[in-house]
């Protein structure tokens, strides 16, 4: 699949203010790929492709998880906005053709983060948060410092996510400390 084919592919499954956001999140991501050295392509079609299940019921949404040994039910005892991001690859496998385990695991984890994250999981996990179309308190010091320095970016939006959680009073996914604490030894 090429970039163009995955631009396609979104196009008639996501209203379009998010079909606006995912071709920024996959420009943001080619941009990142160049600067840091990752494969340009699959950058570009895993930002393109990374909410291809936004839009999916919850119950669909469910029901995916629970029909896929490969996806941790985990993901269902924290926030349903997390859903999508694990039933976005298996689409994207299962009805794209997506065998690229890059793509997918970058796919699977935009929203949480993991330990030990690859080059792309982390281009993709910043590009959604820092792409142009994203207007929020602390995105343009995120993008400052992924202008620089592609970890230490990784974490200050880790570090961003997880206090707005808590400010919020809601549920960290533990996948999200994991990264987040992943992070702060990478870059001590």
């Amino acid at each position: 699949m090429r970039i163009e084919e995955a631009e396609e592919a979104i196009r008639s499954l996501l209203p379009e203010k998010r079909f606006r956001h995912s071709v920024g999140v996959s420009k943001t991501a080619v941009k990142l790929a160049k600067k840091y050295g990752a494969d340009v392509e699959k950058a570009g079609i895993a930002g393109m492709l990374h909410d291809i299940a936004k839009y999916f019921s919850d119950a669909d949404l469910e029901a995916a998880i629970r029909r896929r040994a490969d996806i941790s039910n985990d993901f269902l005892e924290y926030s349903d906005k997390l859903w999508h991001a694990p039933v976005g690859a298996v689409y994207a496998q299962e009805k794209l053709g997506i065998e690229d385990r890059e793509i997918l695991d970058a796919m699977t984890y935009h929203t949480t983060g993991r330990q030990n994250m690859n080059l792309l999981e982390k281009i993709i996990f910043l590009a959604d948060y820092i792409e142009p179309g994203r207007d929020f308190p602390g995105v343009d010091e995120v993008r400052e410092v992924a202008a620089e320095n592609l970890d230490n970016a990784v974490y200050l939006e880790l570090q961003k996510t997880v206090i707005h959680l808590l400010e919020k009073r809601q549920s960290v996914y533990p996948k999200t400390f994991e990264a987040y604490n992943d992070l702060v030894k990478k870059i001590q």
